[in-house]
């Protein structure tokens, strides 16, 4: 999966894969968290919010079910 560098105060990049909807998170201090079942829409309007660490907080880390790798 190709990562994409974003300028956010915790998120280092963001990567996404449309056939499995996993999108990975890489955030600044190094940890790294794959949340499951993640429609295109939301990756795509993530990638273009003004606040990619507001967007993620408000629709992303408590609605989809997610691991730490």
């Amino acid at each position: 999966m190709e990562m994409a560098r974003v300028t956010s105060s915790n998120i280092s990049s963001i990567g996404y894969d449309s056939n499995s909807k996993r999108l990975v998170v890489l955030f600044n201090d190094g940890s790294k968290y794959e949340y499951y079942n993640v429609p295109a829409n939301v990756h795509k309007e993530l990638m273009a919010s003004e606040s990619i660490s507001g967007y993620a907080h408000k629709n992303i880390y408590e609605e989809y079910e997610y691991s730490k790798i």
